[in-house]
Formats: C-alpha cells, structure tokens, sequence
C-alpha cells in the first residue's frame, strides 16, 4: 500500500572517496524525479542528501567530485530511506571501517537500508546482512559469499528485498532499485512516471546473467577462440554440435571441449546456448517476425523451445519481453 507523506520523507545516500558516481547519480536522480512530478501545492514525497563521514569533497570513481553533507548532522534526523552505493572495481571493493561502524550503529534506525551493486559489501561487513539474503555485481557474488558465509548471495536478481534491507546488482540496477522503493511508497502509477521521465523500464525482466554470461564468455578467453566465435554466430541456425565447432578449429572433439572449457570458463554448449538468446532477444525486441521465424533463424528449431529457453534464462516469454523491451520504430523484418 503506497505510503501516506504527510512532510518529505528523508533520503540519504552515502558517498566516499571512491564511490560508484552512477550508483550514487541513478538513485539520487530518480528520488529527484519523483519529487518534482507531485501534484501542485502537494507535499514533496522525499529530501534527498547526500552524506559523508567528514562532508565537503568527494571523489567519485570518474573523478568527478561531490559535494557531501557531513554524517554527523543527521545524527538526530528521522532517516527513512539509506542507500549505500557501492566502489570499484567490482573484485575490490571499498569498506572504510569508519563508516561501516556508522552503518552498524545507525542503519537499523532507519526505516529501510538499501545497497547498490557493492555496497552490499558495507552493509556485510556491519553485519546487516547476517542470515539474509543480497544481491550484488555478479563479478563480485563469489567474494562477497567468501568474505560473509552467513550472507545467502543472490548472483543473479537484478533487485530483491529482504525485510528492510534492500540490495541490487551492478551499477544501473541502482536505478531499478530506486523505482522498486518507489512503486512501494507512490505506488505504479507514480513509479512508472518517473521511469518514463528517466526512459528506462519500471521492471526488467530476467536477472543480470543475461548481460553477464555472454560477455563474460567474450572477455574470459583472450580471443584464442575469437574466429570460432564469429563463425558460430553466423551459422546459429546451423549444426553447432560440439563435434562441428571441433572440426572448424581442427581438433578432436574431446581436445575441443577441453580446451575451450578452460580458456572461456564454460562449454561449448553454454555459448552456443548464450549467443542463440542473444539473437533471439535482438530479434524479437527489434523485429516484427513471427516467433516461429526467430526460432528457426536462432537455431531453436520450433517456437517452443524458443519460448522455453526465454522462460527459463529471462523469466518471462518472448512476447512479454517484445512488449517491454521492443523499439518505437522496429526494423522490418526480411527474409
């Protein structure tokens, strides 16, 4: 049920030397947003600051600076919402132990704690997230498990919320965030004007393994398998059977798959899987063709495989995912 604002309600977001500028800019905007799009003579919904152990400067990863309010005074402020924006890189991430001693005494004063990307890392060390679950960078979801056994990481939502803790994957996934808090408070209609005013989407369907798993593949072999890669991409209606992709690069499918298996960080078939939605999503985002063309074309062979492999990677079909995701002005589809 959308909250009841009877005075602005106290945003406060964290800075440090260091800090993420779009982990910190995308919620900030989006609370801004909603505050500018109240009704005439209504009562602003939220008062955003941005806050940090000593005030004055901050210096954020781009080098572009902040100006910060110092923590100490909002020791006797009301704190609604905190959001804690996280550092990079995503295998290093920042904890100053001054301000995770702050998030420990201050936090469960306020009425929900909120990290961004790495930030979960801030609110683990304060041990905030003891026993619950957190989402974060997906390149960062193996340490943060490492560092906080008791944490139940989640490498793969986008959001998600565990009592009054709140958490999100990389970077944008803060803006996700931001509007997910304000469905909750202004309710989806409220949410869905300041994602439109912000031209993103209210909810993004599937989790971060949809942007990872492919580039992750890409980056983690060098471009020893570069050639094979854009071969496979031209033929994805074709066989691309491991026995195939071993015959292209001139080895023994078992030499393949092992050496491949090591160098990308996954199987042959995991690509070949990866690079097949990938086109799939292209196409139906950016094409009017029927589903049944695009699964032949991504080499799924009938449209329910296509639809199966969509519900299972991306948590909704193929036609909800052209209603969110599909351009104004598609391209025609040709033969």
């Amino acid at each position: 049920m959308p909250v009841t604002f009877v005075e602005p309600r106290l945003v406060v977001l964290l800075a440090f030397d260091g800090v993420a500028l779009l982990d910190l800019a995308g919620p900030l905007e989006a609370f801004t947003v909603a505050a500018t799009l109240r009704a005439p003579g209504a009562t602003a919904p939220y008062r955003t600051v941005v806050a940090s152990m000593a005030g004055g400067h901050v210096r954020t990863t781009t080098g572009l600076g902040v100006a910060a309010e110092p923590l100490a005074a909002l020791d006797d402020a009301a704190i609604d919402t905190l959001i804690v924006p996280g550092s990079g890189p995503p295998e290093d991430p920042a904890t100053p132990p001054d301000l995770v001693a702050w998030l420990a005494r201050r936090a469960p004063r306020a009425r929900r704690t909120c990290a961004v990307c790495t930030g979960a890392f801030l609110l683990a060390a304060a041990g905030l997230l003891d026993g619950r679950r957190a989402a974060t960078h997906w390149r960062s979801a193996p340490l943060l498990a490492e560092r906080h056994p008791d944490v139940r990481v989640d490498a793969d939502s986008i959001y998600l919320r565990d009592g009054p803790i709140w958490s999100s994957a990389g970077i944008s996934a803060g803006i996700d965030l931001a509007l997910a808090l304000l469905e909750e408070d202004l309710g989806h209609r409220a949410a869905m004007a300041v994602a439109r005013q912000l031209v993103v989407f209210l909810k993004r369907p599937g989790g971060q393994s949809q942007f990872s798993a492919p580039l992750a593949a890409q980056a983690a072999e060098g471009g020893s398998f570069a050639d094979l890669h854009a071969w496979m991409a031209d033929r994805l209606a074709g066989d691309l059977r491991v026995e195939r992709l071993a015959a292209q690069v001139g080895m023994s499918p078992r030499t393949f798959a092992r050496a491949y298996t090591a160098a990308v960080g996954q199987t042959p078939a995991k690509t070949v899987a990866a690079m097949r939605l990938e086109a799939a999503c292209q196409a139906v985002a950016g094409t009017d063709l029927p589903l049944k063309r695009i699964a032949h074309r991504c080499g799924f062979g009938d449209e329910q495989n296509l639809r199966r492999a969509f519900q299972r990677r991306l948590g909704v079909g193929p036609l909800e995912y052209r209603e969110r995701f599909a351009r104004s002005a598609r391209a025609p589809g040709r033969e």
